[in-house]
């Protein structure tokens, strides 16, 4: 769901971009023409300097850039979408509204409806999948964006309104992306409390008493307290960054799963389950530093799914605390990413600004775990020991193991 965009700078934007020279002008502009913010400002002055209305060039161009951001999230279908900043910051990768999708499609759902649907991402996927979509949005120039969006679908509505007040009697799939961020003397903030989104994770339990299938789309921090009993959650991670957390309710949950993570990469999607919430689920044991170090994925770090990683590939958790976790062996696995162990050094400022000296090392990344530090800073500090001649890089993993902080000495692996 977009955040409120209606001040009078955003209608004037798109009164000037929907308007007929705004809609020509548009179409004749390839986003790749915006791909920096040079570019930008230089089309902005060609296109003033060939007579077109200020108003107007800068909508074209302010859309130009969203249009080539969105690429990211929905490829070569961005070239023809209409976009908000909000609304493309919150949408849907298009790839996995395209998962969603398929959920109401298999579980039988014939008409959804997509609650808070931003520009439309989601009841793009929804439409294509041949399901009847009414597509709800509170905001006024977002409700125009999805309304550009969904032109193609005739099995596709949009109403202008809340979710809270739109009568889903004829529909039997409710999908919903709560709006998690507040707008106060112009700073926007994350919101954190299930019950402070709009609508509140309450509003999705009542659609489920109602008999209601449910999805709803939540931030990836989404407190494991927080969800319902009745709740399938999964956590999704696009190659390396956790996108999302999803909760299915009715016969959108599959039997026998209560938590997954779903990672995707190069190779495709991955999927790690289990059939007990976090509470129930198994516990790793802890072990001694061996030849390798892991780092999870995050959607299996928040789904709280190492110990059930663990029992499938073997290993042991460096701390009970701490999500890295060691082996003897190098294991392919889509879930962790692989380190080989060279050294471990005292957590100490002064040997390491030594070690990065007599190593000439002019490159350094810095991971943590459990270690109140900014990689940034420390960074900084470290390298200022270094002369400008120094070329070799390296890799440390700074960790607290028990009641010591150490920095583990790594090489990045990939899966064999």
């Amino acid at each position: 769901m977009a955040q409120a965009s209606n001040d009078s700078t955003t209608n004037e934007y798109f009164s000037a971009l929907l308007s007929p020279a705004g809609w020509e002008l548009l179409s004749t502009v390839d986003p790749s023409m915006v791909s920096t913010k040079d570019a930008a400002w230089a089309l902005n002055e060609k296109l003033r300097k060939g007579g077109h209305d200020p108003a107007v060039v800068r909508a074209v161009v302010m859309q130009s850039e969203l249009r080539f951001r969105a690429r990211v999230k929905f490829g070569p279908f961005a070239d023809t979408m209409i976009f908000t900043p909000a609304g493309l910051e919150q949408a849907t990768r298009l790839a996995i509204a395209g998962m969603h999708a398929r959920r109401f499609s298999e579980a039988g759902c014939r008409h959804v409806a997509d609650l808070g649907c931003g520009i439309g991402a989601d009841s793009i996927a929804l439409a294509s999948a041949e399901l009847q979509v009414t597509a709800v949005e509170r905001d006024e120039i977002t409700a125009a964006a999805v309304t550009l969006n969904l032109m193609p679908f005739e099995n596709a509505t949009v109403v202008h309104g809340s979710a809270e007040d739109v009568d889903l009697t004829d529909m039997d799939g409710v999908w919903l992306d709560p709006a998690r961020r507040t707008e106060a003397s112009g700073t926007v903030k994350r919101i954190f409390d299930p019950e402070a989104f709009s609508p509140p994770l309450s509003f999705v339990e009542q659609l489920v008493d109602q008999g209601k299938d449910v999805g709803v789309k939540l931030g990836p921090g989404l407190p494991h307290d927080a969800i319902p009993e009745t709740a399938e959650s999964v956590w999704i991670s696009d190659h390396g960054s956790v996108v999302e957390a999803c909760l299915w309710f009715g016969r959108l949950a599959r039997p026998n799963i209560k938590r997954a993570a779903l990672v995707i990469d190069k190779d495709g999607a991955h999927e790690l389950t289990s059939a007990e919430s976090a509470e129930q689920g198994a516990h790793a044991t802890v072990a001694e530093l061996s030849n390798y170090l892991y780092e999870p994925d995050g959607a299996v770090i928040r789904s709280h799914l190492i110990a059930e990683l663990l029992e499938k590939i073997g290993g042991h958790l460096l701390d009970e605390h701490i999500a890295y976790f060691t082996h003897d062996e190098l294991i392919s696995t889509p879930f962790a990413k692989a380190y080989k162990v060279l050294a471990v050094h005292d957590y100490n400022l002064k040997k390491l600004k030594s070690w990065v000296k007599t190593n000439a090392i002019g490159r350094l990344e810095i991971k943590k775990r459990g270690v109140d530090v900014t990689p940034e800073e420390l960074r900084r500090i470290l390298l200022a020991g270094s002369p400008k001649s120094a070329k070799n890089q390296a890799t440390l993993v700074l960790a607290r193991i028990g009641d010591s902080r150490v920095a583990i000495e790594v090489e990045p692996v990939r899966n064999p």
